[in-house]
């Protein structure tokens, strides 16, 4: 480790690499299927990163949060030179990181060295927003959840979610600033995941209901081992026949509720109530988050809040933050959460926003306009579908998948269509979303080569 490098570690910081190293040196930081790295390994590797990094006059370093010790490494860098890093979905197209590229420049970057990470997420206009993340908001968020959870010597918490998501990104920075480990999977396999477990001595991991769905069903006689101490789901709501076969199960299940723009979870399942959740609703505030309902929708206010949006005015101080979801708090405190925001589809735990979908179909050749909306799904939460009025000569399914698969994550294309001679609008002219729910029936499949779109 060069001076230069030392110096830029020299004072304890929760999300320094080089203090972990000093603290826990021999203590296990990752744990990669057979490969085991401690602090002080690990903080080696950062340091030959370092040497390969030209970070001058970089105020946002564009990192695709894919899960390889190269993509950890390169963010550990970025944590210790107090670089911004951009982090870029693995999932996205080409299409999609340009339009996240071509906004953070117009945006100007970052110049705040607080600033850890810009996470861009689709606003409700369906153009990308970049949410500020600062190195103090993501150490408030640690805090906030170990107040929760605890810390146990022996703790690893499997990374089984895109770095590129906030509950991915917030796995790590809890688990360097605590000195614990970290078991990297390279992505989601409901087949491999109580392998995982076991193999890898997991003690916590987070889910969406989705992922947990998939693996009830793939292991049905599957129960936690006795080191699973913790299960966090969030992302999107789970269903009660989801939650009662959790219980089951006894897995021990922790509800949290959060988005981007918190740092994740603000409001989770008491530890202590791990074993029965479906009866907490989404929980209670986490210490240092202040919650309330106002005209129906939930606010927050805390340290743990977003800075802003890139290229927008900050929020100001004690400002509270309308997440535009629907809920209600109860006598006993426990959050209900009865809708997400207004317009947003959540499936498999992504955020799909209709007006980024409806913009890149309406490209289309053929396609006159679009109407995007979700469809109750077990399994997926919702799933995607479109309304579509076509000119005369209307698009083959083909050719919408193809266009589709050029400007679409494929967690973001509609799976069914139905047909429509015109949208329906409300009286003040706008989309009238709720009539578009009420095509359901009339869905059918979009269909590639003989079979069903993937």
């Amino acid at each position: 480790m060069s001076r230069a490098q030392a110096d830029i570690g020299a004072a304890s910081d929760a999300l320094s690499i080089f203090a972990a190293a000093r603290d826990a040196g021999d203590a296990t930081a990752l744990r990669i299927g057979e490969q085991s790295l401690s602090f002080a390994q690990l903080a080696r590797h950062v340091a030959v990163r370092l040497a390969e990094l030209d970070l001058r006059g970089t105020t946002l370093y564009p990192l695709i949060g894919s899960n390889t010790l190269e993509t950890l490494v390169t963010l550990y860098a970025l944590l210790e030179t107090r670089t911004a890093a951009l982090l870029l979905h693995p999932r996205h197209t080409e299409s999609e990181r340009g339009a996240v590229l071509d906004a953070a420049r117009d945006a100007g970057g970052s110049s705040d060295p607080d600033v850890a990470a810009v996470i861009y997420t689709s606003g409700t206009s369906g153009a990308p927003r970049g949410v500020v993340l600062t190195r103090s908001a993501l150490r408030s968020s640690a805090e906030a959840s170990a107040a929760n959870l605890g810390w146990e010597d022996n703790d690893c918490w499997l990374l089984a979610m895109p770095l590129a998501r906030v509950g991915g990104l917030s796995i790590v920075t809890r688990c360097l600033a605590a000195r614990r480990a970290v078991a990297l999977a390279p992505a989601f396999d409901a087949r491999l995941l109580p392998d995982w477990i076991a193999q890898q001595r997991v003690t916590l991991i987070s889910l969406v209901p989705t992922m947990l769905a998939k693996c009830l069903a793939e292991h049905p006689g599957w129960t936690p081992p006795s080191h699973l101490r913790a299960i966090l789901l969030g992302g999107a709501a789970a269903s009660p026949r989801l939650l009662a076969q959790a219980a089951q199960r006894g897995l021990p299940i922790v509800i949290t509720y959060g988005c981007t723009e918190t740092c994740s979870q603000v409001v989770t399942t008491p530890y202590l109530r791990r074993y029965a959740a479906a009866s907490c609703g989404a929980g209670q505030a986490l210490e240092g988050v202040q919650l309330r309902v106002a005209g129906g929708r939930i606010e927050v206010r805390g340290a743990m809040l977003m800075s802003g949006y890139l290229g927008e005015p900050a929020l100001e101080r004690d400002a509270w933050f309308d997440t535009g979801d629907l809920g209600e708090i109860d006598d006993q405190g426990w959050l209900h959460v009865h809708a997400r925001r207004t317009d947003l589809i959540v499936s498999g735990g992504e955020n799909i926003y209709p007006a980024e979908v409806e913009r890149v179909l309406e490209i289309c050749a053929g396609v006159v306009a679009a109407g995007v909306f979700g469809v109750a799904d077990e399994i997926w939460g919702q799933t995607i579908a479109a309304a579509l009025v076509v000119a005369a000569d209307a698009p083959p399914d083909q050719a919408i998948i193809d266009h589709m698969v050029a400007h679409l994550a494929a967690y973001k294309r509609p799976r069914q269509v139905c047909v429509v001679p015109a949208l329906p609008h409300t009286g003040a002219g706008k989309l009238d979303r709720q009539a578009l729910r009420d095509m359901t029936a009339a869905l059918r499949p979009l269909r590639s080569a003989g079979s069903t779109v993937d």
